[in-house]
């Protein structure tokens, strides 16, 4: 299945006839792009910011002299890990002056992507935030090692260290994101069911219902950029978050919770008059929705009309 990535890129990466590269260049890059966005986006937690990587990495890989290169797969993610490292940096900085709380831009993912359980897991909601707390470069050494098994030598080179030093950074990398990230196996039945539970409940403001469906710890986070409402710091307990949900959602007129697959996890689609207003992504402990994470920033919305493919 094509991506609008694909179709978006294929047109600034030289002139594709009948589905045929019109040059070895062009051929490799539409080969990989989709792994390319995958490295860019666990990296940034943006699919703009991801796309914009992309774009820098097509301008690189057009100049240079394919004779030279030995595995185009591995030169082309090389590039892309640069070029991300240096727009996550810049990223951090637009971060610290961002009003409320920064969450991932949530993507519509394609049901093969759930398949592959190592790539849900790491583009999760949750494990993206996770992400979030590693310094830039112990980011882009966790991404390659543990997502996509890149060797430590071709790390090296992207990351400009040495392999001694990318395998140290590496362990660190691991400590820190095994002390912080969601524990425990949740089954798709037990996500679709409490899934089921929080849509039912929210939508007909069932303040009991949530407050069955919620875990006593749960926290729930909200961007909306400065641009749209949303609460600017974390909301925790069940019940404080059970009554923001009644309250809110519940009394909206012509609103719709919709099941999606969201970062290859089950999430729902908060529809106003038919437009997407709000993406929720939840993580579920113990049968119970332990976190929601609310997106509404309207310019984080903007690939959830179409499927994103994912490969690694």
């Amino acid at each position: 299945m094509k991506s609008q990535h694909s179709e978006h890129t294929g047109d600034t990466a030289g002139q594709v006839a009948d589905g045929v590269p019109a040059d070895p260049a062009t051929g490799a890059f539409i080969a990989h792009r989709s792994l390319l966005f995958t490295v860019a986006y666990e990296m940034l937690g943006s699919a703009a910011d991801a796309e914009d990587v992309l774009q820098e990495t097509w301008l690189r890989w057009a100049g240079v002299d394919l004779g030279t290169v030995q595995n185009r797969r591995a030169f082309l993610v090389r590039i892309t890990t640069r070029q991300a490292l240096s727009r996550l940096r810049a990223l951090g900085r637009r971060k610290e002056s961002y009003v409320g709380s920064w969450l991932p831009e949530p993507l519509l993912t394609a049901p093969d992507v759930a398949e592959d359980v190592e790539l849900a897991d790491s583009v999760s909601t949750a494990m993206l935030l996770v992400l979030e707390t590693l310094a830039p470069t112990e980011r882009a050494v966790f991404v390659l090692r543990e997502v996509f098994d890149v060797e430590y030598d071709e790390i090296a080179e992207a990351v400009d260290k040495s392999p001694a030093a990318v395998r140290q950074i590496a362990h660190r990398a691991r400590a820190h994101v095994a002390a912080r990230r969601p524990r425990g196996v949740v089954s798709p039945a037990e996500t679709r069911d409490a899934l089921d539970a929080f849509r039912r409940a929210t939508e007909t403001g069932d303040l009991q219902g949530l407050l069955d469906i919620l875990a006593p710890d749960v926290v729930l986070l909200g961007d909306g950029g400065g641009v749209k409402q949303a609460v600017l710091r974390p909301v925790v307990g069940a019940d404080k978050v059970a009554r923001l949900l009644a309250t809110g959602l519940g009394r909206v007129p012509d609103v719709s919770l919709l099941p999606a697959q969201v970062n290859a996890h089950p999430a729902l689609i908060v529809r106003l008059d038919g437009a997407v207003d709000t993406v929720m992504t939840m993580r579920i402990t113990d049968g119970l929705v332990s976190a929601v994470y609310a997106v509404r920033n309207p310019e984080k919305l903007s690939h959830m009309e179409r499927e994103t493919t994912l490969r690694r």
